[in-house]
């Protein structure tokens, strides 16, 4: 996918167009339109050289309208796009007043940064529960002749597919995972955004749009699981916890065994070790106080 659209990225590129200084046309309009005020005034005071006044005055008025007719306004971060007769001229970036080629065409690009906030879709995740998730896209237009022909919409564009990316990349992660070596889309938002920001850039190359950054805003079960999927994840968050717990009873159970035989020199049996361990585990995991009994007589 992101070779196709990176072949179709290559088709028509910004260039400069060709422009003069605004103002000089509009001196020239000034000048003609004094001109052709004196050939006017030469006219109605006498009948003398009446053809060469005329055509004068015709010549000065078609000279005036083909200047006023090439004169374009580019205010601040807006970029035009010039054809002449259908043939693309070029790009206009530079802000202020400019002659281009007089009947030419122009059509503004903002060049303004800008965000598109997705809809809440409802997509499966990996492991296929439905989710309900959002982003956020900061995206800018590097390229105004790429906006312009290579798509039909550029911003209508961007809209489709931010969210066409956010599916694709939605499905495949799960929601959430307690394996620290899988990556999720609850505890790895960083990850996401970043593999989000690099597909929804190969697709918007096409439109000369650059992604600034692309985020999630929104992230959740859909609503007819989330009940089931919250108790799902507060019975696998017990486990979890109830895993490590055990795993670090017995650690500290072995390490005291060790240190009793070790440091303390006691040789303790089998029967007293199983003993031993069974009163530290319970008082490690149980979740209450341990009420000791004291053992006033053999255990034999």
């Amino acid at each position: 996918m992101k070779e196709n659209y990176a072949a179709a990225a290559g088709g028509i590129k910004e260039k400069k167009a060709w422009k003069v200084n605004g103002f000089f046309a509009l001196l020239l309009v000034l000048m003609s339109l004094t001109g052709i005020g004196f050939l006017i005034w030469a006219m109605v005071m006498g009948p003398r050289l009446l053809w060469l006044k005329l055509t004068g005055l015709i010549l000065l008025s078609l000279l005036a309208f083909v200047l006023l007719c090439g004169l374009v306004v580019v205010p601040p971060n807006v970029s035009r796009v010039i054809t002449f007769f259908g043939k693309y001229s070029g790009v206009i970036r530079e802000s202020g007043l400019w002659l281009i080629v007089p009947f030419s065409n122009s059509k503004k690009v903002s060049l303004r940064v800008r965000n598109f906030n997705t809809e809440k879709l409802k997509v499966n995740d990996d492991n296929g529960n439905p989710i309900e998730i959002a982003a956020v896209v900061v995206f800018q237009v590097v390229d105004s002749a790429k906006a312009i022909f290579d798509v039909n919409n550029y911003e209508e564009f961007v809209e489709i597919q931010s969210e066409t990316s956010l599916r694709h990349v939605a499905a495949q992660y799960p929601y959430d995972s307690f394996d620290e070596n899988v990556f999720s889309l609850r505890s790895n938002g960083e990850e996401v955004s970043r593999q989000l920001k690099e597909e929804l850039q190969a697709r918007l190359a096409v439109a000369g749009v650059e992604v600034i950054e692309a985020r999630l805003t929104h992230l959740a079960y859909a609503t007819e699981i989330a009940s089931a999927m919250l108790q799902r994840q507060q019975a696998a968050a017990i486990l979890s916890a109830r895993q490590i717990i055990v795993d670090g009873a017995v650690g500290m159970a072995q390490m005291a065994i060790n240190k009793l035989e070790e440091e303390a020199q006691l040789d303790i049996d089998e029967e007293r070790k199983l003993n031993m361990i069974n009163n530290l585990m319970v008082s490690i995991i149980t979740d209450r106080s341990s009420q000791p009994v004291i053992n006033v007589g053999s255990m034999y």
